[in-house]
């Protein structure tokens, strides 16, 4: 997975190892591979004392049991649950309501880190009762996600997923939404991957693919990109033109002809708010566009006024300077307004004005 500055980040710990289980237990891998991964996953096993799980997977004949390791595993837990207790009770007799969450919410990691699900999910629930910040609680929801996924326990997953949504309704950063959020990044490359072999049409038409496909891929591509795999591809330029105001979103983008850009996006924002599957994440989407054009846009100048700016969008130097002001503050665009400049500009704007108004008033004089 990457972030949107580009930056790699691992995937969660308990998702890799549900991989290699799923390989390990796949009749196409072969053999000598499983060998590896038999080994990787009783190291991870072993590291974090997954008893539960590992009883579980040897009784499955998934790995093979050692009495012994298992036996130090329960005994190692035992010890440290003991502890995690013991710093529980001191922060209800000595300390206030953040240890005390505190320190539930390290046992809540603790079952999770040994893939205990049941007693997670049961001590995530004591932590969500000491809770009261929503992104806290967002935070312990996408833990019981994490055992969803792991487990694929869709039920567990369709109720994370709600009761996340009705967080959101209550408030919340933009990192922890984006947590979320549809990865369009994600879903632009397997979308191209798809184009030319595309045959699921019992989700959606062909047409409604490419819809999809050119939507993801303009706040997911660098410009080059977008040129080699979606403007030029012969499969795109066959059917775009079928979909009202694609085509003119798309090149005008790449053309760098910002007024008819502004004017194409406008007219696809019902198609988009009216997509059952876009609609939960128009508003993502459409700080997303802007994000990507306002940055082309500036990439071209080491500075540049904002009535330049706005006559290119075809938009006021109000809505440019409010536009430009809540992306620089929420670190969208790299960039900075110089007020003192515009500060200047007014001034010698009023001094103009007053000059005029001088002559004319000399003029009816005499």
């Amino acid at each position: 997975m990457e972030t949107q500055d580009g930056d790699q980040q691992e995937q969660q710990p308990l998702l890799t190892l549900a991989h290699k289980l799923f390989l390990l237990t796949h009749p196409d891998v072969e053999d000598i591979e499983k060998v590896r991964l038999r080994e990787e996953a009783l190291t991870f096993i072993k590291a974090d004392d997954m008893a539960s799980l590992y009883e579980s997977l040897a009784a499955k004949s998934v790995l093979p049991l050692d009495a012994e390791v298992l036996e130090s595993m329960r005994r190692r837990i035992d010890e440290e649950i003991k502890k995690l207790d013991e710093k529980i009770a001191d922060a209800e007799e000595n300390l206030g309501e953040s240890e005390v969450r505190e320190a539930h919410l390290a046992k809540s990691l603790f079952f999770i880190k040994i893939g205990d699900k049941d007693k997670a999910l049961e001590q995530l629930k004591v932590t969500e009762s000491k809770t009261v910040a929503v992104g806290q609680k967002m935070d312990l929801v996408f833990y019981s996600l994490q055992h969803g996924f792991f487990y694929m326990d869709f039920d567990l997953i369709s109720k994370c997923i709600d009761k996340a949504k009705n967080l959101f309704e209550e408030g919340g950063d933009w990192e922890r939404k984006n947590r979320l959020k549809v990865n369009f990044k994600k879903a632009a490359d397997l979308f191209l991957d798809s184009i030319s072999t595309f045959t699921t049409y019992e989700l959606f038409p062909y047409d409604t693919f490419i819809f999809y496909t050119v939507l993801a891929s303009v706040i997911s591509l660098d410009r080059v990109s977008l040129k080699q795999k979606v403007v030029d591809a012969p499969e795109i330029l066959a059917v775009i033109g079928k979909i009202p105001h694609l085509a003119e979103f798309l090149n005008s983008l790449h053309g760098c002809q910002y007024k008819s850009f502004f004017s194409a996006f406008s007219g696809l924002t019902k198609q988009i708010k009216l997509d059952r599957y876009l609609q939960p994440h128009f508003r993502y989407y459409m700080r997303e566009v802007r994000t990507v054009v306002y940055s082309q846009f500036l990439e071209s100048y080491k500075s540049v006024t904002m009535e330049a700016m706005a006559r290119a969008f075809g938009v006021s130097v109000d809505f440019i300077d409010l536009e430009l002001s809540r992306f620089i503050a929420a670190g969208k665009l790299h960039c900075k307004i110089d007020k003192n400049a515009l500060y200047q500009a007014t001034i010698k704007q009023g001094d103009f004005l007053l000059n005029r108004i001088q002559k004319l008033s000399r003029v009816i004089d005499m």
